[in-house]
């Protein structure tokens, strides 16, 4: 058996980042961006006002009390307009250019308007005022978002602010999520005594969708001449292959002498951890990746966010996130396997504690729905105390 560390970087060492694509704007959240997007004009581009009320020259503000005749209004998304005399104001809304000849808003809660003369209600006028200035926030040219980036909705509306309709971003893999065993029926069945409803593929399906990925469904018998023939359907599309079940050492687990003898280059099958020991990652002659996850509910689980998306991130050009967080209670795993333990996330007087999910055996899918996150125990340790840090790989 290998250890965690080794399995990550064998894994990290097949990451192979996509080529790209163009896509429409609004499909792009969630995605890699592949371009930096940079500003086409000044941010914001012209002074503006931030304020409903009137515009004045601060110059000429004397006091509490003074008075200043209305010459006109500036609404927002009109053309700039020009304050005719200084001593005058015009009224401006949220948004607007700010008026030639003005350099500070006063909101209307601090005036009173009677007879299209504004009284100022303050005892200072101070310049820009109010007033959101030219390129304040960025200058043309400026880069805005790196590539490489993970695009959010306010990545969105800054692409959309500098007029990107469309956006490059690294393709994703074609994946196939396939079940196995002769115990599972589909979830609109009725399942025998004997039986279990499939439910591991469409956790993975599930999680595949959150990265912005539809993938493809399949199930295999426990039968390696039918195996080998839908494996050998999946490999002329699919770039990634993610079995759930069949890589143990049961007499019907025969998904690992199937792909063997389809060509597979083993690159490890068995890691020193719990759960998720006989995790299987291969790779096929034209290149397909292998996952291959134990079938209980909580291996599969765990091996997907720490090793897929390990992959997954690698070749979209990024690290794994993760956070940091104190163990709630104190834990002990003797056996000199990584241990990982699903957590609770809870912030408590600014503290983030990672309080350890419950779990009777890797096939307690009820209380794996408590998990929001993925601790890893050292495997050369026995008790780990309370209040200690750990990384935690939320999902």
């Amino acid at each position: 058996m290998i250890s965690v560390e080794q399995a990550l970087q064998l894994v990290a060492t097949e990451a192979n980042v996509f080529t790209t694509e163009d896509v429409a704007l609004l499909h792009s959240n969630g995605r890699i961006i592949a371009q930096d997007v940079v500003a086409d004009r000044d941010m914001p581009p012209f002074d503006r006002a931030t304020m409903d009320g009137i515009a004045i020259d601060s110059s000429v503000f004397q006091g509490n009390g003074q008075r200043f005749l209305i010459e006109d209004i500036q609404p927002a998304g009109h053309p700039q307009k020009q304050l005719q005399d200084p001593l005058n104001a015009l009224e401006v809304m949220t948004g607007a250019m700010l008026p030639q000849g003005t350099d500070a808003v006063i909101r209307y809660e601090d005036i009173a308007i009677s007879d299209d003369t504004a009284t100022v209600h303050l005892e200072e006028v101070k310049p820009k005022q109010n007033v959101h200035l030219q390129g304040a926030d960025e200058k043309a040219g400026e880069v805005l978002v790196c590539s490489g980036s993970r695009i959010t909705p306010a990545i969105v509306a800054t692409m959309a602010s500098v007029g990107m309709a469309s956006v490059e971003v690294y393709r994703l893999p074609r994946i196939a999520v396939c079940s196995t065993g002769d115990e599972l029926v589909d979830v609109e069945q009725v399942p025998e005594a004997h039986q279990i409803r499939r439910s591991n593929s469409y956790m993975l399906l599930a999680a595949l969708q959150q990265e912005g990925i539809t993938a493809n469904a399949y199930h295999l018998p426990d039968e390696p001449e039918a195996m080998t023939q839908q494996i050998s359907a999946m490999l002329a599309y699919h770039e990634v292959l993610l079995f759930s079940g069949a890589v143990s050492k049961g007499k019907f687990d025969h998904l690992p002498g199937v792909l063997a003898s389809r060509g597979m280059q083993t690159i490890f099958h068995n890691i020193a951890q719990k759960p998720g020991k006989p995790l299987l990652f291969g790779k096929m002659p034209q290149g397909t990746i292998v996952f291959g996850f134990p079938g209980n509910p909580v291996s599969t689980w765990v091996c997907y966010q720490l090793y897929f998306r390990h992959w997954l991130d690698r070749s979209q050009g990024l690290d794994t996130a993760k956070v940091q967080a104190t163990l709630s209670r104190p834990l002990t795993f003797k056996p000199a396997l990584t241990h990982h333990v699903l957590v609770k996330l809870n912030k408590e007087q600014g503290f983030l504690k990672a309080v350890p999910v419950s779990t009777s055996t890797s096939g307690d899918m009820v209380n794996l729905m408590q998990g929001e996150g993925l601790i890893s125990l050292p495997a050369n340790e026995e008790y780990f105390e309370a209040g200690r840090v750990f990384d935690v790989l939320t999902f």
